[in-house]
Order: structure tokens, then C-alpha cells, then sequence
């Protein structure tokens, strides 16, 4: 066959395997849950690629095979780790029978994230973008699209929520605020876990918002906000 007659060479790329595909996701996920670790282990601004990949078990060059730069593991770590914190609160409240008082699961599902290491790591990352431009450019679109779907989740878990307009704002901000106090508490020596009666308070505190009656155009409100 001439020169002239040949195929040219196919220029299509073709799509990894199955299990190419699946052992790339694997490594991905192993080289996000080691940079997490890093965080933990060794603060943000010493959590270096050479660091990640040790911490993975991988050589430098396949990680860099996944993530080409430093700021594209820790793009894609915070996002991990936003997820991780949505699924597990989720998976706490999910499936709870009718009658369940299911703001009390609520409130101990996010208690629960918030004296997780996996929030130190979280307060880690915003501590270190206050003086770190480049990282505050991915955690502040990052954690506003988190708090946006924790909202969310939080009027699935009480629809009933959906109707009280301004009332809702006023007891998730109220909750989110006081939870994450209590949460910062922890981080000093000895700091003390909330009482029971904390908790209590919170609850009854809801409970006393959602059953006042909203006026009429901030019911609407309400309803407006929960379907965007």
C-alpha cells in the first residue's frame, strides 16, 4: 500500500477503561484524604506536594500526574471536604420515621460535624486564607456553596420550616452562631463540651420561632427562598 493510500494515524483519544477509570478515582480520592491528613497534621502552609505524596504512598509524579500544582490539590480538597461534612450530616438525618423530633437529630448531627477533626481542618484552611489571597480566591466561593446547601438540608429536615419566612433565618443563624461558638471552645486546653441544657435551649428556641405565625409577606418570602 502507497503513502498515498494509507489511513492517517487516528487522532481520537480514547476514554479510559473501567478499571482504569476506577483506579484513577481511587488515587484521586487517596491523594485528596492524605492532603486532608496533611492539613490536620501539618497546618496548611506546610502541607507541600512532596508532603501529599508521601503521606499518600505515591511518588511524586503521580500526583502530579492527578494534580499538575499545589493550589489544584487544595482546590480540590476543600471541595472534598465539603462534601464529606454534607453526606455525613445527611446520612444522619436521613430516613427518620415521622414522628422523630427531628430538630433534636439536627442539632446533635451538626454538633457532631463541628467536634469532628475534620472541622479543625476547615478552621485551619479559613485562618490560613485570611493572610493567603490565593487560597481565600477557593474557600470563600467553596464554603458559601456549602452554607447555601446546608440550608437547604436543614429545611428538608423540618419542612415544616419552609412556611415561617424571616423565623427560619432567625433560628438557623441563631444555631449556626451558637454552634460554632461552643465549637471554637474546644480548641482551647480544656475547654468544655455544651451541657444538655444547651442543647435544650436551642431546641426550645425553635421550636418557639416555628410556632409563631409569619406575616403574610414573609411567609412568602420563605417559600420564595426554598425553591431557589
Amino acid at each position: 500500500m502507497s503513502d498515498r493510500t494509507k489511513p492517517a494515524p487516528s487522532t481520537v483519544q480514547i476514554p479510559p477503561s473501567g478499571w482504569q477509570a476506577r483506579k484513577s478515582a481511587a488515587t484521586r480520592l487517596q491523594i485528596l484524604e492524605a492532603t486532608l491528613r496533611c492539613f490536620s497534621k501539618l497546618g496548611y502552609f506546610h502541607t507541600t506536594t512532596p508532603a501529599i505524596a508521601e503521606e499518600a504512598g505515591l511518588s511524586r509524579g503521580a500526583m502530579l500526574h492527578h494534580f499538575p500544582s499545589r493550589m489544584d490539590v487544595v482546590r480540590a480538597a476543600v471541595e472534598h471536604l465539603h462534601a464529606k461534612r454534607l453526606k455525613a450530616f445527611r446520612a444522619a438525618v436521613d430516613g427518620l420515621p415521622a414522628g422523630e423530633n427531628r430538630a433534636h437529630v439536627a442539632l446533635r448531627a451538626h454538633w457532631d460535624q463541628l467536634r469532628h477533626p475534620l472541622y479543625a481542618v476547615f478552621m485551619e484552611l479559613y485562618v490560613a486564607a485570611r493572610t493567603d489571597p490565593e487560597l481565600a480566591d477557593i474557600l470563600t466561593p467553596a464554603e458559601a456553596a456549602f452554607a447555601r446547601e446546608l440550608r437547604e438540608m436543614a429545611m428538608e429536615v423540618v419542612p415544616e420550616w419552609r412556611v415561617t419566612g424571616r423565623n427560619f433565618d432567625i433560628g438557623y443563624d441563631l444555631v449556626i452562631c451558637a454552634m460554632q461558638g461552643m465549637a471554637l471552645n474546644l480548641f482551647r486546653p480544656g475547654g468544655p463540651e455544651p451541657s444538655e441544657e444547651f442543647f435544650r435551649y436551642l431546641e426550645s428556641r425553635l421550636d418557639e420561632l416555628a410556632r409563631e405565625q409569619p406575616a403574610p409577606h414573609e411567609a412568602a418570602q420563605g417559600t420564595r427562598a426554598s425553591s431557589n
